[in-house]
């Protein structure tokens, strides 16, 4: 079995470290964090691997996992390249969502093939995902020569993989913020403008809840435009003005969000009417 060492085991470095491990994929042979107590954590809840807290203490391995922060994947890179840790036939990939393989090239030039892979999740639950790991959609993108141990590799953990073009990582990402980061904030919003109306937390939470699953179903079953109701859907602007008119009074930021929604869901209406009129 071939192996790997994982480079900064938070979250996303555990649950795929835990499915490798757990389908023979790869066996984990050292786990690098910042710290050794936290390494030592991270090897007790994959229960395989050898904690380290320094790069002069890792030996090579076949496959080198960076879970690091964006903007340490270049530095780290360079780093184990320059210790001799990455050579000629040598695996190493990122799960950065937003950064491509291009970070890697310090591993390029010593021979490695490099990749980076992306899984399409939210990993808020570690314990959750790690268990029900199968179906998730993680994206690729990088060498022939990596790309032939990955793809095999993620499949077998039951991962639906899909090859990207490296320069549309950030539009690709950007995707997956608006779908997960930035609907965690419209919901904030909208739970502190059920509040600020007087509606008590626990009582917004159960209005806002239902609203939420049933539009995102309505998405996901029916498209976006069907899914689209609400005033503008009914085309009913005079209240969205006055609406907007009272969150800026109330809250600048909310009104400035409430004011940026406003067109595209203009537009997004007008498609609808535009579509069913044929």
């Amino acid at each position: 079995m071939r192996t790997l060492n994982i480079i900064g085991a938070g979250k996303v470095g555990k649950v795929l470290g835990r499915n490798f491990q757990r389908q023979q994929q790869f066996a984990i042979q050292q786990v690098l964090n910042r710290t050794l107590c936290s390494a030592s954590n991270a090897v007790s809840w994959l229960g395989a691997g050898q904690a380290v807290d320094d790069i002069a203490q890792l030996q090579a391995a076949d496959i080198t996992m960076l879970t690091v922060s964006d903007d340490q994947i270049a530095s780290v890179c360079q780093q184990l390249a320059k210790a001799g840790l990455l050579k000629a036939g040598s695996v190493i990939f990122h799960c950065s969502g937003a950064k491509a393989s291009t970070e890697l090239q310090s591993a390029r030039l010593v021979g490695a093939a490099v990749a980076s892979v992306h899984p399409v999740r939210s990993f808020a639950n570690v314990d959750l995902l790690a268990e029900h790991f199968a179906s998730t959609i993680c994206s690729l993108e990088g060498d022939e020569a990596a790309l032939a141990v990955l793809l095999p590799v993620l499949q077998a953990i039951g991962a639906e993989t899909v090859i990207i073009q490296a320069d549309n990582k950030l539009l690709y990402h950007a995707g997956s913020v608006f779908a997960s980061n930035y609907l965690v904030t419209l919901m904030d919003v909208a739970l502190r403008t059920y509040q600020a109306a007087g509606i008590p937390a626990e009582i917004a939470q159960k209005m806002a809840a239902p609203l939420a699953r049933q539009s995102l179903e309505n998405v996901f079953a029916l498209g976006t435009q069907a899914a689209l109701t609400g005033p503008i859907a009914r085309g009913d602007m005079q209240t969205v003005a006055l609406q907007q008119s009272r969150l800026i009074n109330w809250d600048q930021q909310a009104g400035d969000l409430y004011q940026a929604f406003t067109q595209p869901t203009i537009d997004l209406a007008a498609a609808r009417n535009s579509h069913s009129e044929k």
